[in-house]
């Protein structure tokens, strides 16, 4: 059991958008809950992936290095001179600026990686060779936010063959690549499927929701601040993004209230009615906070049967 529980043979990438200002990791594995154990991340500092026969403590001792000035580089030649083991580790580091990677010359076959100054990918134990070179080229040349294309990918490698074993776990990271005290902007993303037949696809279901409940805090934000036209496009993407989730749809109600539009705005609450009267019961508590700036007919108008 001792060996198993280090044996964390994966596929994964780290990589940086520096356009976006937003930089992180993305792995799967046959391995219960693998990215609590390879992704590390902290805004402003960078990233670490460290996998094979997995020393966990690569994440946090690399962040510290980093944190100290050292480029990935010289972290990467720190924590490998430092370790007898270092021919069954495979580490990936990323800066802002740059990354470096070390697959150790024991790790399990099909092993190998592929670095470049803004991303890399590394994989062991792999049903086939070849899933660095998949996963890079379908990196580099898929477009849009930077999880999706760390995802675009994992699916590559996927293709490719992936873990001679199959798949079980998967997550995807995103932190700033500048330091910043606000929570949600140092670490905009971060997501793990734990144990699942097709983490992929599962990983890929929750990013969506992800993207979804963003919009929802982003309303929620312009909500406090009054700005109820935000609010309603906000609450609107949300509930376009999963409309099977009834919060969102009952917050697009209220987005639809607060600018105006009390009509459409009952219609959905009564619709949210037939799904449970917990809605209508929400809506009669909010006048007190001040969110949603009705006057009391507006309220009445509202909240009418």
């Amino acid at each position: 059991m001792g060996l198993l529980s280090s044996l964390v043979s994966t596929y994964s990438i780290v990589a940086v958008d520096r356009e976006a200002k937003v930089m992180g990791a993305a792995v799967q594995s046959h391995f219960f809950s693998v990215g609590s154990i390879i992704s590390w991340a902290d805004a402003g500092i960078g990233v670490v992936a460290t996998q094979s026969l997995v020393m966990p403590e690569y994440g946090p001792r690399g962040l510290a290095l980093l944190e100290l000035g050292l480029g990935p580089t010289e972290v990467l030649a720190a924590l490998t001179a430092a370790d007898k083991a270092a021919d069954v580790r495979q580490v990936a580091i990323l800066s802002p600026h740059e990354s470096a990677v070390h697959t150790g010359s024991r790790c399990i076959a099909e092993a190998g990686h592929i670095c470049r100054p803004h991303f890399s990918v590394q994989a062991n134990m792999m049903m086939n060779p070849g899933v660095p070179e998949a996963m890079a080229e379908t990196f580099e040349s898929t477009e849009g936010r930077l999880e999706s294309r760390m995802m675009a990918a994992l699916r590559a490698a996927e293709s490719q063959g992936g873990d001679i074993r199959g798949r079980q776990s998967a997550a995807v990271l995103l932190v700033s690549t500048e330091a910043t005290p606000k929570v949600r902007e140092a670490r905009p993303l971060d997501l793990r499927v734990e144990d699942h037949p097709e983490p992929l696809t599962e990983l890929q279901r929750l990013l969506q929701l992800h993207h979804a409940y963003a919009e929802a805090n982003a309303g929620d934000a312009a909500l406090a601040e009054h700005s109820s036209e935000d609010a309603n496009l906000h609450y609107r993407r949300a509930r376009a993004a999963a409309p099977h989730k009834l919060e969102l749809r009952f917050w697009e109600a209220m987005g639809r209230a607060a600018a105006g539009e009390i009509g459409a705005a009952r219609e959905a609450l009564k619709e949210l009615d037939a799904e449970s009267p917990c809605w209508r019961e929400l809506a009669h508590r909010l006048p007190i906070t001040g969110l949603i700036r009705l006057d009391p007919a507006g309220w009445d108008a509202l909240l009418s049967p």
